[in-house]
């Protein structure tokens, strides 16, 4: 037996997610479309449009609709994880004002949905998550020189010392001020982002060979491992207002570049394209990188799942090619066609091979 839940309001769209019972298990909601009326009710099939996992029951569709759920599969990047793009929303967007309903949306999911995944997956509620995050790294702020509780209350979404503090207290057990004093962060239990690797299969395409021109990068550079790669988003965050306003920017397009790694980690840059490496505000990195040939690959789908296509690429593709990577920086580049807002779209990625 089918069982479809009533459509939820959800601002900006009309999907609704559709439970199959017998399979017991869920899949992203696609646009459905209509039963068609031409057919006896007795005689219809009963199962969804399109099934849980993606695939077209054998039953009479549209083209129109075939198409649309196509387009959403390709759309969500074939990502079957509602917590994993929850995730991914909340690190970008840690010091923004949402609610629960703006994360579902961005999951692709009701809020009832999300709820209860995000709890059975992480044992937090979403917006507990999102306040621990939030407060973490506003004591993580507080003992990086912050000049003041204030500043750190407004940039963690608080609008007043007051309201900071109580909320600080509840989530550590201590005040900022106490913690300041202390000066060091072992003494309370912080939230860090939760890693959420997917597991499938991955058919990366057939890159193209690009000799790529010298790139003069400004932005902003830290030190991640393997461990740590679910902070990036929150370096795109803070060099996200120096975008338009950096001295000599070429473009719009920007680039998340790869550089010095070894077993122990890696730097990795936000950056955008400028013309002198000279005049750069003091909290940006400046980054010459050669000219030089690359292997461009193509990520189309959300930004949550690129780490399983660089596996494919490092893990499959490269080994089984004729191409010879050397050791030089590696990047993401993206254009007009990556919407940072919703983590979709089309990622280059260049990786540079002997000519």
């Amino acid at each position: 037996m089918t069982k479809r839940y009533r459509r939820r309001s959800l601002k900006h769209t009309d999907w609704r997610l559709v439970l199959n019972a017998r399979q017991g298990h869920t899949g992203w909601p696609v646009r459905a479309s209509r039963p068609d009326r031409s057919v006896p009710a007795n005689e219809r099939d009963p199962r969804p449009v399109v099934a849980m996992d993606g695939t077209f029951p054998p039953q009479k569709r549209s083209s129109a609709s075939f198409e649309r759920a196509q387009y959403s599969r390709m759309l969500l990047g074939m990502v079957t994880d509602p917590v994993a793009r929850a995730i991914w929303y909340i690190e970008a967007h840690l010091s923004s004002d949402y609610s629960l309903a703006v994360v579902a949306e961005a999951a692709g999911v009701s809020r009832f949905y999300l709820s209860r995944a995000f709890g059975e997956a992480t044992g937090r509620s979403v917006m507990r998550y999102v306040r621990g995050r939030r407060l973490s790294e506003a004591a993580r702020a507080l003992l990086a020189g912050a000049p003041d509780i204030l500043s750190v209350a407004l940039d963690s979404g608080y609008q007043s010392h007051e309201a900071f503090t109580r909320a600080f207290s509840d989530q550590f057990g201590i005040t900022p001020q106490t913690l300041r004093a202390r000066g060091q962060l072992e003494t309370i239990s912080l939230v860090e982002p939760i890693r959420r690797d997917f597991h499938m299969a991955i058919n990366v395409q057939m890159p193209r060979i690009e000799k790529g021109r010298l790139l003069l990068l400004a932005g902003l550079a830290e030190r991640f491992d393997f461990g740590t790669v679910q902070r990036i988003p929150l370096l795109w965050q803070r060099f996200a207002p120096f975008i338009g306003s950096v001295p000599g920017q070429v473009g719009y397009t920007t680039y998340g570049v790869s550089i010095n790694g070894d077993d122990e980690g890696f730097d990795y840059e936000a950056a955008v394209e400028v013309e002198s490496l000279e005049r750069l505000p003091q909290d940006l990195k400046g980054l010459r990188i050669p000219a030089q040939t690359y292997a461009v690959f193509m990520h189309a789908g959300h930004v949550s799942a690129l780490r399983n296509t660089m596996n494919a690429i490092w893990s499959e593709w490269l080994p089984a090619s004729k191409l010879t990577t050397i050791d030089a920086p590696n990047f993401e580049r993206y254009t007009d066609q990556f919407d940072p807002q919703s983590g979709n779209g089309i990622i280059e990625v260049w990786i540079p091979v002997q000519p």
